[in-house]
């Protein structure tokens, strides 16, 4: 029986630690088959993706992944629990895959399925001490972080662990999996020299953050050391096209405008947006025009700045909370961006282990024959998405990418 390995990335892009990953998850599992769910155009961080989908899937091929799956992008630009609920609940319907590998701060996973199981059972006590931090008006990750402190009573073991942000995924990774019940067996992998946010380049490894400031530097150069040379070939033919964005603040005329326009019910009805958020939003938009004094003038100790983004995403991209709440209802597509020959095989596979699961390969095809108005809206994010992210390209900015272009193939 083939041993299938999943994991779930923004690849943003794929730089050394994400081979690293890749290859001793590969090892430790003995896989024979990669498949990786990829954050599409925008990302969970609440930002945009430095380059579009479809090179982030030829980067993970060039490195060894044989199939590249898109996360729907009403997942990717949610909180952590939904991001990890949506990506768990598409690898699960694949009905082929064995462990789902994801990279932590921490190398204790007993830590990280006690608070998992902790989370997902919610005793009283627990909620008791969350209800009392929110009164408090602490931010929901900050609540639950001292409630869990508490209820386990044992800060030298958890103490640092839910402050840190794949921590917190691979919690969340782990109730997904408890949720539905699933076969995926989990694991771990502990990063190393760099975590997500630090600034500095260790060896050949930086982080995402780091490599997203060396470009908006243009220390180009630097980047060769901690990219794959696949990687660095690619993002460097990107950069030439004018096709990165590194930032949303690309997007700041267009985000004040939308929120400009819209009502204080429609900002109420963003998701993420509650407690009467959506006044300080309406106030601010009128005396601003620029992305960093919006995020300043709205900015709370009870919402992250990365909630706070994407907050300003989903007004960017028109989504709603109603479309939040159906995307929890269905099983959702499994969009192929990329395969390399095993990358076929998998595809078979996976059709015949579950024949009704909605595959698309060609986004044409697919929404003429497609009658299920929740996917349809789905994949109508999706296709929107791709055509408000192009707006940030220096030249070429086509719409109708996800028609034309076709799957990565190695």
């Amino acid at each position: 029986m083939a041993r299938v390995l999943g994991i779930i990335a923004e690849y943003n892009p794929f730089h050394n630690g994400h081979l690293y990953h890749l290859q001793k998850s590969i090892q430790e599992t003995d896989s024979d088959y990669v498949i990786a769910i990829i954050s599409g155009n925008f990302v969970q961080r609440g930002n945009s993706s430095v380059i579009n989908k479809w090179k982030k899937a030829e980067m993970a091929l060039k490195s060894g992944v044989n199939l590249v799956i898109e996360l729907p992008t009403i997942y990717s630009i949610s909180s952590a629990e939904n991001f990890a609920f949506g990506a768990i609940k598409i690898l699960n319907e694949l009905k082929i895959v064995k462990s789902v590998s994801f990279g932590t701060e921490t190398g204790d996973m007993a830590a990280l399925n006690n608070i998992a199981n902790l989370l997902v059972q919610e005793p009283k006590k627990y909620q008791y001490i969350l209800q009392n931090e929110l009164k408090m008006g602490v931010s929901f990750p900050k609540a639950r972080e001292i409630a869990v402190l508490k209820v386990f009573n044992d800060n030298r073991r958890y103490g640092n662990i839910m402050s840190s942000p794949n921590n917190i995924l691979a919690i969340e990774y782990l109730k997904s999996i408890k949720r539905l019940k699933s076969f995926m067996k989990p694991h771990l992998v502990k990063r190393e020299r760099v975590f997500y946010n630090d600034d500095a380049v260790v060896d050949d490894f930086a982080s995402a953050t780091a490599i997203r400031r060396l470009l908006s530097r243009n220390q180009t150069e630097d980047l060769s050391r901690v990219l794959p040379k696949s990687s660095y070939e690619i993002l460097m033919e990107e950069i030439k096209k004018e096709n990165v964005v590194l930032d949303i603040a690309k997007y700041e005329k267009e985000i004040i405008y939308n929120l400009r326009k819209m009502s204080l019910k429609q900002i109420q009805n963003i998701p993420d947006v509650s407690e009467g958020l959506e006044h300080a939003i309406k106030n601010a938009v009128g005396s601003c025009n620029n992305l960093p004094e919006l995020l300043n003038m709205i900015k709370s100790k009870r919402y992250t700045g990365t909630r706070l983004q994407r907050i300003l995403i989903c007004s960017l991209l028109g989504i709603t909370k109603k479309n939040m709440e159906n995307s929890k209802k269905i099983r959702p597509y499994v969009r192929i961006l990329g395969m390399d020959e095993k990358g076929k095989q998998l595809i078979s596979k996976i059709t015949k282990a579950n024949p009704k699961l909605d595959i698309i390969t060609s986004v044409k095809k697919f929404t003429e024959n497609n009658h299920n108005k929740f996917i349809k809206e789905m994949l109508d994010i999706d296709i929107n998405a791709t055509d408000i992210y192009t707006l940030a390209y220096g030249k070429n900015s086509f719409t109708g990418l996800d028609y034309t272009n076709k799957i990565v193939t190695m």
